[in-house]
């Protein structure tokens, strides 16, 4: 797999420390609070595990699935809901964790679903986010690393359910994903 990819543009170090500068920083917004947790399946699966045990505060953890890549390299502009929320998040906390904020759509569809559902408050812990792959304005609250407009894979990333277990964020070579 190490040889399908362009470049590494964060490395395990890398990784682990965004990882501690965003817990550090969860635990003191989110002290003496009790926030639902969301990870958003399957590519944000690592980076809340690894996360959620740098907040040293009481939490919920819940997952939802959707999906708007249907196994390409862009998004379809399609959200579809896979599978939805157990907890109730009527008049809670909550932090959408995501592994990369690309066009916003898929988070514009999750925070209008849990508004919908009377969530009291709705922040956003990213590990990455492309601004320049924005087609819908939509505010991160927490990020770890700004990337390029690039093909990204690793630690959660995918293509087509592939390179999730690389413990880096790497560049896919284009010759992957074009033939």
């Amino acid at each position: 797999m190490n040889n399908d990819i362009e470049r590494v543009l964060y490395s395990e170090e890398d990784i682990r420390s965004a990882v501690s500068r965003l817990g550090e920083r969860l635990t003191k917004d989110y002290q003496g609070k009790r926030p639902i947790i969301i990870s958003v399946l399957k590519g944000a699966s690592l980076f809340t595990v690894d996360v959620i045990r740098k907040m040293d505060v009481y939490l919920d953890l819940d997952f939802i699935n959707i999906s708007s890549y249907h196994g390409g390299t862009q998004s379809s502009g399609k959200i579809d809901l896979l599978n939805d929320l157990k907890e109730d998040v009527s008049g809670r906390d909550v932090l959408i964790v995501e592994d990369i904020i690309d066009t916003g759509r898929s988070l514009k569809y999750l925070k209008e679903l849990l508004a919908s559902r009377n969530a009291r408050d709705v922040r956003v812990c990213s590990l990455l986010d492309k601004p320049e792959g924005r087609l819908v304005d939509v505010d991160v609250d927490y990020v770890g690393f700004n990337v390029p407009n690039e093909f990204v894979v690793g630690y959660g990333l995918d293509y087509d359910e592939t390179y999730r277990n690389l413990p880096y964020v790497g560049v896919l070579k284009p010759e992957i994903y074009q033939n």
